[in-house]
């Protein structure tokens, strides 16, 4: 199990709310925020220093890492 945090975003990106939950994984806490957000425009999952994933009204975001090497996906294969 591992703590993670989902911000809810407002308009401009900026964090409105956040709440922290307890998931067994990366895809557990996905699926858990999918349920959490109810409804928002705009959410991240964050676990620590490494953002899990974006949410949006009808899609994911790619893992992007602000943790270094060993974290998330390199950004360049995200945009080449």
């Amino acid at each position: 199990m591992g703590t993670y945090r989902l911000y809810y975003l407002d308009d401009a990106g900026r964090i409105g709310l956040a709440e922290w939950f307890e998931a067994t994984d990366d895809d557990d806490a996905v699926e858990q925020a999918q349920h959490l957000k109810n409804g928002a425009r705009k959410c991240e999952v964050w676990r620590g220093d490494c953002l899990v994933a974006t949410l949006g009204t009808e899609e994911l975001g790619p893992r992007v890492s602000l943790g270094g090497p060993g974290h998330g996906t390199d950004p360049e294969a995200i945009h080449p």
